[in-house]
Order: C-alpha cells, then sequence, then structure tokens
C-alpha cells in the first residue's frame, strides 16, 4: 500500500481538506458543461468570503477564498465525474478577484487555487490561468473562478 499513489480524494484529506456539496446555482446556470472529454465549469465563488481587496479583504484573506473557490469546483467535478481520480489534466482557470482600483496582487490572490491544484493532482494540476480584477462580483463574492478540465474515461 505504500507504493500505492494516493487518489486526489484521500490527498485533500491528507491535507485537511473536505469536498463540500456542490453549491446551488444563482441563475439559469449549470454547473459544469461536458464537451467529449472536457468539463467546463461556472464560476464559483464561495459562501463565506465577501468583500473588495484592496479594501475589505488582505491577500492572504482572498487566497482562502480562491482556495475555497477551487473546492468548490471539485465537489462540482467529482459529482460529475464520480471520482476525480478520472482528472487528466487541469487545462486552465479563470480568476476574478473583487478589486480596489489600485490593487494589483490578482496573482498572489489566485495562487490559492493553483496551489491547491498542483498539491493534489500533481503535474496534472499546472495549468493555465488569468487572474483578473473586477469591480464587482456577485452576491460581493471576494474571488470567483472557473477552469476548464480535461477527464479520461
Amino acid at each position: 500500500m505504500a507504493n500505492q499513489a494516493m487518489t486526489p480524494e484521500e490527498k485533500l484529506a491528507e491535507l485537511g481538506y473536505t469536498l463540500p456539496q456542490p453549491r446551488q446555482a444563482v441563475g439559469t446556470y449549470v454547473g459544469c458543461v461536458r464537451v467529449g472529454n472536457l468539463l467546463f465549469t461556472a464560476g464559483q465563488g464561495t459562501d463565506e468570503y465577501r468583500g473588495s481587496l484592496g479594501k475589505d479583504v488582505t491577500i492572504e484573506v482572498g487566497y482562502d477564498a480562491a482556495r475555497q473557490c477551487m473546492l468548490n469546483l471539485l465537489a462540482v467535478v467529482k459529482q460529475e465525474v464520480g471520482e476525480l481520480s478520472k482528472v487528466k489534466r487541469i487545462v486552465k482557470l479563470l480568476g476574478f478577484v473583487n478589486s480596489e482600483p489600485d490593487f494589483t496582487d490578482q496573482p498572489k490572490v489566485m495562487n490559492g487555487a493553483s496551489d491547491l491544484l498542483v498539491a493534489v493532482f500533481g503535474e496534472k494540476g499546472r495549468h493555465g490561468r488569468s487572474a483578473v480584477g473586477m469591480a464587482q462580483l456577485p452576491l460581493n463574492n471576494a474571488v470567483e473562478v472557473e477552469m476548464i478540465v480535461e477527464i479520461e474515461d
């Protein structure tokens, strides 16, 4: 057993995380759409982190918010495909950061999501990414993240 690789769910548990129940949509959309072997997720915010980076929220708290967004996204992926070991590759993240006009550390905030993916999936978790500042996000979320995932059957 010691030589056997851990599943992503086991790795999450080892890191001290549990996947939440997938969050309900707040509009007319679905949590993800599968096209061939690609999953395109809807953006996920959090229930916990509100406010604007550079005013109400520190970079460290924004990092935590991005990590929680990723846990929410992984819950959606798991619901869609059954187990996270079916993830072949994390292709792309798009991170939206609720930011004050002079805040320019969106990449540091988004590392919360990216670092978790690499910790859980290793090289398969390395991905392309955009991190952009927004004047406001739905429900005053501090961060919202969406991703594209390649799945293997």
